[in-house]
């Protein structure tokens, strides 16, 4: 497939993490259910967790405590616990989605700047980052920091972009949630919902996007038509 003209208009393509490139959901799952059992909590299923994650590992604690538990000293206790197991067992189960690996090549040979914006917690994201696809992919690597709202507040996403050197239409955010669609549609880039990640079609639809795809290569034809 001919892309060799998408860099005139489409610089730069953000990519969401956990769901968007990699699958994170067990390794996430096993440390939160951890956390609650070492503080005697009821644990959840794993694939309940497709809709306690995407706000950032903070919010994912206070999901997953039972409602009447969810004071501040509960939530850090478990938050706490959370993150020490998790960081050692965060690439337990987590793998890269298929055709996302020829998809990130395919673009760095075309020339466009590539980088992610996560809502998971910085250190957490650059490790998992570097981990499983080593360095030099991706020109900005950017988890959740101090000061910056998380997705789908735009601060952080206007930042990255700004930090490439390009400006927003010259810019997509690849992502699975609303989150990311919205993130999209408040920095004013172009959002493409992917499925094979942790939400809907229908709430992808509902909060911007307006490219849906089912398959990594499917991507491409879209930076295409943007073209």
């Amino acid at each position: 497939m001919y892309i060799g003209s998408v860099k005139k208009m489409i610089i730069a393509v953000l990519f969401d993490l956990d769901g968007t490139l990699v699958n994170s959901l067990a390794d996430l799952a096993a440390s939160a259910n951890y956390a609650l059992s070492v503080m005697g909590y009821p644990t959840h299923e794993t694939e309940k967790y497709k809709y306690f994650v995407g706000d950032g590992m903070p919010k994912l604690i206070e999901r997953v405590l039972p409602e009447s538990e969810r004071t501040a000293e509960i939530h850090k206790k478990c938050l706490d616990i959370f993150m020490a197991h998790y960081s050692e067992h965060y690439v337990d189960k987590t793998y890269v989605y298929d055709g996302i690996k020829d998809l990130l090549d395919t673009l760095k040979k075309k020339g466009l700047k590539l980088a992610v914006i996560s809502n998971k917690s910085q250190e957490p994201a650059v490790t998992v980052v570097n981990k499983l696809f080593g360095g030099g992919v991706f020109d900005i690597v950017c988890g959740k920091q101090e000061g910056y709202p998380a997705k789908p507040d735009p601060a952080l996403t206007l930042k990255v972009i700004n930090d490439l050197g390009v400006n927003t239409n010259e810019s997509v955010l690849i992502g699975d949630s609303g989150m990311d669609a919205a993130a999209a549609v408040n920095a004013g880039c172009v959002g493409i919902g992917v499925l094979w990640g942790f939400r809907t079609e229908k709430e992808l639809r509902d909060n911007g996007d307006k490219y849906i795809v089912d398959t990594p290569e499917k991507i491409l034809e879209v930076l295409e038509e943007l073209q």
